[in-house]
């Protein structure tokens, strides 16, 4: 973007011919096109819902885009994950994913953290972007991102697929967090993953662009997200149910006593290790 003479930024003429499908837009318009350029979204995994979370974020202008996986790209991947294709089997799924949003939109600064995301590095990778956008399918992610949200006070954008179904919802600190829907994880091995169950592999393409949406809405301060409503979709019945969530005051994260305030040990508490690959 360039600047006035007020020193104000304006969009630049290729910026307003790549957007101009949105900016003309009343509830986006110029100012909610740099507010979206001006903004910075972090995508945990590079995987099913990560995919086209973060082509979909890059298209329409998020100007920073985090990618954190540590998995590399297989054969398996390709029917859903899309930022990946035959050509990037065996390479660091941050590096195809970066190339892939990069040709996308130039515009975007994409910055890629080949590693697994921890209770030690969690705050250092999550504080500097406004949101984060969760594809994990393992739950000793899913409750580590949860908490490291809460504490920096993020917003979270959290998408879950199974099978032929797949959910979404949004965390805004002082709304209720993932742990007052689900308290307690399951038993090792009582929910297999996608890797084990298999997953439709159009199905993490409807999840992550509703991830994606909520992600642009809240950046734009428009609509009505999904703040404690759990968005529900079954894709055999093609159907959209939605179950309203609320705070629990009880819950140990969020609630009127909190006992967490500062990450755990989250394998320990989940049972087990955070798998390698990611939706």
């Amino acid at each position: 973007m360039a600047t006035n003479g007020n020193g104000a930024r304006t969009l630049t003429l290729d910026q307003i011919r790549r957007y101009q499908r949105q900016i003309i837009m009343p509830e986006v318009g110029s100012i909610g096109q740099r507010k979206l350029l001006d903004a910075s979204v972090l995508c945990i995994g590079a995987g099913g819902l990560g995919s086209p979370s973060a082509l979909y974020l890059a298209a329409a202008g998020v100007g920073k885009l985090g990618i954190v996986d540590f998995d590399v790209v297989d054969v398996s991947n390709l029917h859903r994950q899309i930022l990946h294709g035959n050509k990037d089997v065996g390479r660091p799924k941050v590096e195809s994913a970066a190339d892939t949003l990069r040709d996308i939109n130039p515009d975007v600064e994409i910055i890629g953290y080949n590693e697994p995301i921890n209770s030690e590095n969690a705050f250092d990778i999550m504080r500097d972007y406004d949101v984060v956008l969760n594809g994990s399918d393992n739950f000793p992610t899913r409750y580590l991102v949860n908490d490291a949200c809460f504490l920096l006070g993020k917003p979270l954008v959290d998408g879950m697929i199974f099978r032929f179904e797949g959910q979404a919802t949004v965390y805004q600190p002082g709304s209720g967090c993932y742990r007052c829907l689900f308290p307690s994880p399951p038993p090792p091995g009582a929910v297999p993953s996608c890797a084990e169950a298999g997953v439709l592999g159009v199905l993490p393409g409807i999840i992550g662009s509703i991830e994606a949406v909520e992600a642009i809405k809240l950046i734009l301060g428009e609509g009505t997200s999904l703040v404690n409503r759990l968005l529900l979709f079954d894709s055999l019945a093609m159907e959209f149910r939605q179950v309203k969530i609320r705070r629990d005051p009880t819950c140990p994260l969020c609630g009127d006593e909190p006992s967490i305030s500062e990450l755990i040990d989250y394998e320990a508490f989940c049972g087990g290790p955070a798998a390698s690959a990611l939706s």
